[in-house]
């Protein structure tokens, strides 16, 4: 099980693909609000105009300089494109992301409907 503080301590690194491709440096981490686990990260990318992508962190291999995800480079690059408001994300960017990633998403039973925080 991963611990606030280790997550804490994953802030600007380098986070890489199942191949050792570099994605780019750990921004913020967003956390299950049902079961208080890392769910996803944020890299950022582009030169100009730079914007936020979001990389799924379940099932991540934790090393000394680098956090490795399952899954690829390309698929971080074809991810939707978000905008936060503040720390949120919306219900239907959550539902995107997850689709994106073919990860099972259902609406938790909470007052906002929003299954991410960020840490």
């Amino acid at each position: 099980m991963v611990t606030h503080r280790n997550i804490a301590e994953w802030h600007g690194k380098q986070l890489v693909d199942r191949d050792g491709e570099k994605i780019g440096k750990l921004e913020d981490v967003y956390v299950d609000v049902e079961t208080d686990e890392p769910a996803f990260g944020t890299v950022k990318e582009g030169f100009i105009g730079r914007h936020l992508t979001f990389v799924p962190l379940a099932g991540i291999t934790i090393g000394p300089n680098s956090l490795q995800v399952p899954v690829s480079k390309e698929q971080v690059k074809d991810a939707p494109n978000i905008e936060t408001e503040g720390d949120e994300l919306s219900q239907a960017d959550e539902s995107n992301l997850y689709h994106h990633y073919e990860l099972n998403y259902t609406p938790p039973d909470t007052e906002s409907g929003r299954r991410l925080a960020r840490r």
